[in-house]
């Protein structure tokens, strides 16, 4: 089984144009089945706002008091999930939206409780589930919420999440949907690139801004072993004709 792990942060979810869903209907031609991870930062952000809590980060990671975690779990789970879900159907795609605290589908342990919060990293994924869903012809959709040990509800980062749940899967692909198709160099897209040269791109200040942080997941994507990781545009086609349009990560070039 072909599988895709496709990673779609909450501040593209409402920007994806119809011809993102036109490659992944030509994915799932080729044999591809699909499964997703989102996030949902603004919508989290705009609950946060209305209860006048304000948002904490610590590391890059969202500092997660039990009142933020309530938030983060009634956004993620009523509204981004959601919104996803639907309009995967809306495009002919048989969606169903799963909660990664739901059947131990994803276990995990806390990063560090003084400085987070109820935070965590995934440290088990019931890939037998999603497979058994899979095998329905089935879409899932997952909200990056993992189980601790004893029973409690940790956030943890989509980024982090899609590359455990990709890796679990042994997907062929991670694939990271943002508003740009790629990293481009002298306003061109670099179409591959191996961990060495995207590094060093990073130090050459070619990969700037933005651009940094969604190529370093990446990196760490790749490193857990996934054979190709890709960073594609939501607005615009990124598979045609049984070609890929962004920029693919590979460990090292093979002879």
């Amino acid at each position: 089984m072909k599988i895709l792990l496709i990673k779609l942060g909450g501040s593209i979810l409402n920007e994806l144009h119809e011809s993102f869903f036109t490659s992944l209907k030509d994915l799932q031609a080729e044999g591809y089945k699909l499964v997703f991870v989102h996030g949902g930062g603004p919508d989290i952000n705009e609950m946060l706002d209305a209860l006048q809590i304000v948002p904490e980060f610590h590391n890059g990671l969202r500092r997660t008091t039990k009142d933020v975690l309530d938030v983060v779990e009634l956004v993620l789970s009523g509204k981004t999930n959601r919104t996803l879900v639907s309009l995967l159907q809306k495009y002919g795609f048989s969606a169903i939206g799963l909660h990664g605290n739901d059947a131990n589908l994803l276990q995990g342990d806390y990063i560090d409780q003084s400085a987070l919060g109820e935070v965590g990293e995934i440290t088990n994924v019931n890939s037998d589930l999603i497979m058994n869903i899979l095998s329905l012809d089935l879409v899932p959709v997952l909200t990056p919420l993992a189980l601790s040990e004893n029973g409690k509800t940790l956030n943890v980062n989509a980024d982090m999440a899609a590359g455990a749940v990709a890796k679990a899967l042994n997907a062929e692909s991670c694939v990271f949907v943002t508003d740009v198709k790629g990293v481009l160099e002298n306003g061109a897209l670099v179409e591959r690139m191996t961990l060495d040269e995207a590094e060093q791109l990073i130090e050459d200040k070619v990969i700037y801004g933005g651009m940094i942080p969604k190529v370093k997941t990446a990196l760490k994507t790749l490193q857990t072993g996934i054979e190709h990781v890709r960073i594609v545009s939501g607005k615009e086609h990124f598979f045609e004709s049984g070609k890929w349009v962004g920029t693919s990560f590979v460990e090292k070039v093979r002879v």
